[in-house]
């Protein structure tokens, strides 16, 4: 997906303080800038997740030019050999502020930031809005495009999951292994999608007919 992106335009607003987002990536090239995803208004308004030249990740969410969410992982992700499994789940409305971004890489959650700024409580982020705000994904808007591969990419726009929906434990080797076949603690929601499911498809798989295009 080295100049590549998937593009879609929401049509409808959903749950802006919860949602899920789960994906599975391979890194084709460490030590760089690349943006996995981003929904955005404009340059001042986005959220994010992307890996940063040193090989960490951050997720991020910026509002009228200000940053009002902020991890960066302390743990670095240099195997351009294996799969990641990132899924991260957010609630704003947790009364504990740990608990309202909680972001798994192969089941496991990652509790060690360098920079850790979580989300004020019940605080709206740049998702899940129709309009002029835009998913892409494989890159930041056209720009620090995604170099690897990506499935099983899926959004569940009105609850926080957990990552056993996406993936689960080999009881032989532990090794963490894909779900293909999603069933979210409730549903989708509205804006939900599932796709790269079955090879580079982009139709949606959730039943709910959010198509990107490429």
């Amino acid at each position: 997906m080295a100049n590549t992106q998937l593009q879609l335009s929401p049509t409808n607003t959903n749950s802006r303080q919860k949602f899920t987002v789960s994906f599975w990536l391979k890194r084709g090239k460490i030590n760089s800038e690349q943006c996995v995803w981003t929904t955005r208004l404009d340059s001042g308004n986005n959220t994010l997740f992307k890996f940063n030249a040193n090989d960490t990740f951050t997720f991020k969410c910026n509002k009228s030019n200000a940053d009002a969410l902020v991890l960066t992982s302390n743990a670095l992700f240099r195997d351009a050999s294996g799969w990641y499994n990132v899924v991260i789940a957010v609630d704003t409305t947790q009364s504990t502020d740990t608990n309202r971004v909680k972001i798994y890489i192969n089941g496991v959650q990652e509790t060690s930031f360098g920079t850790a700024t979580y989300p004020s409580q019940n605080l709206s982020l740049e998702i899940n809005e129709s309009g002029n705000q835009v998913w892409y994904i494989g890159s930041e808007s056209s720009q620090n495009y995604f170099d690897g591969s990506m499935s099983y990419f899926a959004f569940v726009s009105e609850t926080q999951e957990a990552p056993t929906v996406f993936g689960s434990t080999d009881s032989t080797t532990g090794e963490w292994q894909i779900k293909t076949s999603i069933t979210p603690s409730v549903a989708f929601g509205t804006n939900g999608f599932l796709i790269l499911k079955d090879g580079s498809s982009l139709t949606d798989q959730s039943s709910n007919s959010n198509n990107f295009s490429l």
